[in-house]
């Protein structure tokens, strides 16, 4: 009988190739409207992501970035990073929204079209309701049947113009809107199914939002498309459960760690992931608060892609163990 041996090499090298790792904004602390954290070089933190090993990048909120592709362009061409995408929030629920979402991805369409980004990020758009029960949220709070019939024409008609600019939409389940829970997104799933639209699954936000990170990776494997990695503080999560902390609050209490040192299972969350056949892009953030990181951005996401290619190289080394 004759074996045929694979290099372990091979595998690690096939692995490394599979899982692409981006960086974003919001790992400065760039808040989503101009403010003291706009003040912040762009071209600095680009090459901070550069030095840390990312080779991709989010726009993050729309205008801190240049706006202006014949300027973006050679700033990302020069590091080697690729612009994947845009987040677009929505009142999902709010009839006129659809209107909203058309105009905000024409918006951002032609920059990220002119940079060939592949990825539109819609959510629901925070609100006051929703983040005053942030991650503690109960099946009676949830949309009716009548909003969620809104919700699928809003993405319907996003779909559409999101199409036009080439741009691959996917939907990001996201703490403090009506779509946070484990069953929220099967809902939101099931009433847009006839969409196309995949799903970008943020490891944080899903587990802050009473979900498993592994089991909904495994539950939406044929529409997971994106991902966004984040790491979460157990005993913050649970401390701002028990005093009714908002979202933003938390950040501030410091609920999302640099990854690999929180509560995340990475190693069986890539398990499932190599198990499904995902490949593809994966942003690493860790929301934090601007001015208040008593670890230099710079140092937390290098530490971040140290850890994450620990748990890939684990994995690629595997199929040689067994």
């Amino acid at each position: 009988m004759q074996f045929n041996l694979v290099p372990l090499g091979f595998f690690m090298a096939s692995m490394a190739s599979r899982f692409l790792f981006a960086s974003a904004p919001d790992s400065w602390g760039v808040l989503d409207y101009p403010g003291p954290s706009w003040n912040q070089s762009y071209e600095k933190m680009l090459d901070e992501m550069v030095a840390a090993g990312y080779t991709g990048t989010e726009l993050g909120p729309y205008g801190f970035f240049p706006t202006d592709a014949a300027v973006l362009k050679p700033q990302l061409e020069k590091r080697k990073l690729k612009l994947l995408g845009s987040f677009v929030p929505v009142v999902l629920s709010d009839p006129a929204s659809a209107k909203v979402a058309v105009e905000q991805i024409r918006k951002v369409g032609d920059l990220l079209a002119a940079l060939k980004a592949p990825f539109l990020v819609l959510a629901d758009a925070q609100s006051p309701e929703r983040d005053a029960i942030s991650g503690r949220v109960s099946a009676q709070d949830s949309l009716t049947a009548a909003q969620w019939k809104n919700v699928a024409k809003v993405v319907e008609e996003a779909a559409k113009v999101a199409k036009g600019f080439g741009l691959d939409l996917v939907f990001h389940p996201h703490v403090a809107t009506y779509v946070e829970t484990p069953e929220e997104c099967e809902r939101f799933f099931d009433v847009t199914a006839h969409t196309g639209v995949g799903l970008c699954l943020d490891t944080g936000h899903c587990v802050y939002g009473l979900g498993d990170a592994v089991e909904e990776a495994d539950k939406f494997k044929s529409v997971l498309r994106f991902v966004h990695i984040k790491d979460v503080d157990a005993k913050v999560l649970e401390e701002a459960r028990r005093k009714k902390l908002t979202f933003e609050q938390a950040i501030e209490e410091k609920v999302f760690t640099i990854i690999g040192q929180g509560s995340i299972d990475f190693p069986a969350f890539f398990r499932s992931l190599a198990k499904n056949n995902y490949s593809g892009w994966m942003v690493v953030e860790q929301d934090v608060k601007f001015g208040a990181t008593p670890i230099p951005p710079a140092e937390s996401i290098a530490a971040s892609l140290r850890y994450l290619r620990s748990v890939v190289s684990d994995l690629a080394a595997t199929p040689a163990a067994s």
